[in-house]
């Protein structure tokens, strides 16, 4: 890889130039190779996670797409609004949550005892 502050060469791996201290820009994560899919979001959630779920889907603010959940259900008398969340959340797979390594750690009750 090239820093594209200093353009000298360095590891692929490294968030920092060697040479030069700058910031390098994000490895773009590997993608999955299949088509992308539309599930309920099980790290976004307030209800059951359908709006979370379309604001991952279409790479916007949760917040702008629960404004518009909200906004399209009262002015559709609430029936249809509710209705629709209800069957995206019973239609919808949840998303797996993404792994963490603090939820894997173990917590100590208190000071190790020495062996004897």
């Amino acid at each position: 890889m090239i820093c594209p502050n200093c353009r000298r060469e360095i590891a692929e791996y490294s968030n920092f130039c060697s040479s030069c201290g700058a910031r390098q820009a994000e490895v773009a994560a590997a993608r999955p190779t299949g088509p992308k899919r539309l599930m309920r979001s099980s790290t976004d959630s307030k209800i059951g996670g359908v709006c979370g779920g379309l604001a991952e889907y279409f790479n916007a603010d949760p917040g702008v797409v629960r404004i518009l959940v909200t906004l399209i259900t009262i002015a559709s008398g609430f029936v249809f609004g509710i209705l629709s969340y209800v069957v995206a959340w019973l239609i919808l797979p949840l998303s797996p949550t993404p792994f963490s390594s603090a939820s894997h750690t173990t917590v100590s009750a208190g000071p190790a005892m020495p062996s004897h």
